[in-house]
């Protein structure tokens, strides 16, 4: 019987940056086999990250080499969500510091994850590829209350990039800024938004602004969290890919670079790969040990 009063051991790990830092820290419970949902809940609480990573035995017929295959549950201060980017990066350069890099595989709530780590110049980077995306229209009504949510007038967005919802293991309303000074400019009503993303099942709202044709800036609060934002978010960088190609913003082959943290002081760099014939998004980035 698992309860809320076992103290596992509680890694801190940082996604999207060599740099302790930089890029969004992460907790990882290597072995969370002996914790409830409370337990969960109340470790990702005390530790106030973004979202915290736990992993426990993998679903019979996942595939994966022994001790490289698991299940992988995610959990904001305030609620379990289906899928994590950037914990499932820091939990895969947590794993591969202990078995060595090559192919992980994780059992999420959104589906299969299948995460490569490598080692370049004595950094582990880690690719995962998401579950099949899909975006959709948002209804008007709901796009003017988000702008209202975010004190951004509509003439602030750029017309090239429409508002959608975008999905690549989580929900993520994708807004692009037309300007960086526009990007740069958050603040907005926490309460509010709030409401509106429980109301909508989003996860983040993915800001943009294109820096050129393969570099982007992004920032992605996240209320429904009890974050005001996300330092670096590799779930809705994945819905953000599987966004752009299905517009025919880029290429079906294309490599794109998402800086993200930069308003926040803690730099960290996405890539984001995206292959034609696979609907899939590949989404990576550097990790390190903190502290």
């Amino acid at each position: 019987m698992t309860t809320s009063a076992a103290r596992p051991e509680v890694l801190r790990y940082t996604a999207f940056s060599s740099d302790p830092a930089g890029g969004n820290p992460a907790g990882v419970v290597l072995d969370a086999s002996a914790l409830d949902d409370s337990a969960m809940l109340a470790v990702a609480a005390d530790l106030g990250y973004s979202e915290s990573a736990f992993l426990t035995a993998p679903p019979e017929g996942l595939g994966g080499e022994d001790g490289r295959a698991y299940t992988i549950r995610y959990f904001s201060p305030k609620a379990e969500v289906p899928f994590c980017g950037h914990a499932t990066v820091a939990t895969a350069v947590a794993l591969a510091e202990r078995v060595g890099p090559g192919e992980l595989v994780f059992a999420t709530r959104a589906g299969t994850v299948p995460v490569e780590v490598v080692e370049e110049g004595g950094t582990l980077r880690a690719t995962l590829t998401s579950v099949e995306p899909h975006i959709k229209a948002i209804a008007d009504t709901d796009l003017t209350e988000a702008l209202a949510a975010l004190g951004w007038p509509q003439a602030d967005l750029d017309p090239a990039f429409p508002p959608r919802i975008a999905f690549a293991g989580a929900r993520h309303l994708v807004l692009a800024a037309a300007t960086r000074a526009r990007l740069a400019d958050l603040a907005y009503d926490f309460a509010r938004l709030e409401a509106l993303m429980h109301q909508l099942d989003l996860t983040t709202v993915q800001l943009v602004w294109r820096e050129s044709d393969t570099v982007f800036h992004v920032r992605d609060p996240f209320p429904v969290g009890g974050v005001v934002e996300d330092p670096a978010t590799g779930a809705a960088a994945a819905a953000f890919g599987a966004y752009v190609r299905e517009l025919g913003l880029v290429p079906d082959d294309a490599v794109l670079t998402l800086h993200q943290g930069e308003d926040l002081g803690r730099p960290g760099e996405l890539t984001v790969t995206l292959r034609a014939g696979d609907p899939r998004v590949r989404v990576g980035g550097a990790g390190t040990r903190i502290g």
